[in-house]
């Protein structure tokens, strides 16, 4: 799957609308606490500047319901990438997102200034892939260039629609996801090791029958586990349990053994009385789980077993925590998969979500190949599907 990126098309005097996800999570003052996904974009709107393009940035962020509501404007994002870029953005908050104000900024905007839009989703038709809100958005700008891979699932205005009127490139995130996910997925470097986490068996489901095509060995951890324990008649106490799907987990196990897939399930736990990080906690096997207790972090020996299969393989995709890793007690065997990753010679993917979380809190980010920006993006991705906001770019 090879699509034109923002190398094959001349920029230079031309107006480029850049779709990127600043969707991060705010605190009570309106401070970001984390802006991988803002660093994530620099790269991308960094080459455009130098090109001499006319930059104008547009992006979603939070759940507004199509109303402009304050609480979700993107004005801290303007803030923090004029303090990354080193240059004033033209920031200009309009309820309706593109009003005369912001049509008459952009044609003046210089080579290599930068505006950024109000938050797309304070218009209903964004979501709903208005072809009018489309060409609304396309009007602004001669080229498109999607780098929103968190929301390259979504088949929106401003990440599908946009591009039946514009050409269309992906910029350097989405290109790079493509390349490690895609690659991973379709031509990876055997053994092929898939560790799977999270707490629901139903998110999961059609990810892992489309790595069992895939992979050599599938570890389960997580709250999911627990599911794969009652599949096969064990007791699991107070853990938690995705009940409904019991009998795929059943017909998961059965498919990976037919497949010739090694799936393996963590050998023992750590369990404790509450869901709290300071709770009456012991170490158990996974067949004497007590009735009155709850797992919540897989083993000394699980890890064992789990650490050599990381350090056999060439390939591996971590999607969703082995462990209730929120809480430093019960976060021993998520920080132990990732420090084996860490220190893996394999080319190593972390799927976005609660796993890219933990590589960052255990500062181990930088020692991973990639670590994707799309938590449901990267699933579905994984899932074999083809992602609506990819899918509308423009071929090589």
């Amino acid at each position: 799957m090879s699509k034109k990126t923002v190398k094959d098309v001349e920029v230079k005097g031309k107006r480029v609308i850049v779709r990127c996800d600043f969707n991060v999570p705010l605190d009570d003052d309106g401070q970001i606490t984390d802006d991988i996904r803002i660093t994530s974009a620099i790269p991308t709107i960094k080459y455009l500047i130098e090109k001499g393009a006319k930059v104008i940035l547009m992006s979603h962020m939070g759940r507004p319901e199509g109303e402009p509501n304050m609480k979700y404007t993107l004005k801290p994002v303007a803030d923090r990438l004029e303090e990354l870029l080193e240059q004033k953005i033209q920031f200009i908050s309009s309820p309706v997102v593109i009003d005369d104000q912001v049509k008459k900024a952009v044609q003046e905007l210089k080579n290599g200034e930068v505006l950024l839009l109000e938050n797309l989703r304070f218009r209903i038709e964004e979501t709903k892939n208005d072809v009018a809100f489309s060409k609304e958005l396309a009007a602004l700008a001669e080229i498109f260039v999607n780098d929103a891979f968190g929301t390259a699932h979504r088949a929106h205005s401003s990440t599908a629609g946009i591009a039946e009127f514009l050409p269309a490139v992906s910029g350097f995130l989405i290109e790079k996801e493509i390349k490690f996910l895609g690659g991973a997925v379709e031509h990876p470097e055997r053994p092929f090791l898939a560790i799977m986490g999270g707490s629901k068996v139903g998110d999961k489901i059609t990810v892992i029958e489309n790595l069992l095509k895939k992979v050599d060995t599938l570890i389960i951890g997580g709250g999911m586990m627990f599911t794969f324990y009652k599949a096969q008649g064990l007791e699991i106490g107070k853990s938690i349990l995705d009940a409904d799907n019991v009998s795929l987990a059943a017909e998961l196990l059965r498919k990976a053994e037919k497949a010739g897939v090694k799936l393996l399930l963590p050998v023992d736990l750590i369990a404790a009385k509450e869901f709290s990080n300071d709770s009456e906690k012991g170490i158990y096997s996974k067949d004497s789980i007590p009735a009155d207790m709850m797992g919540m972090d897989i083993g000394p020996k699980s890890i064992e077993i789990f650490e050599k299969e990381i350090k056999k393989a060439k390939t591996i995709i971590w999607n969703g925590p082995v462990g209730v890793f929120e809480m430093p007690n019960f976060a021993v065997g998520t920080r132990a998969i990732a420090e084996a990753m860490a220190n893996s010679e394999a080319v190593t993917i972390i799927g976005g979500g609660d796993s890219a979380a933990a590589v960052e809190l255990f500062k181990l980010a930088d020692k991973m190949t990639h670590i994707s920006t799309g938590g449901g993006a990267s699933l579905e991705f994984l899932e074999g599907k083809e992602l609506p906001g990819v899918a509308v770019l423009d071929d090589k």
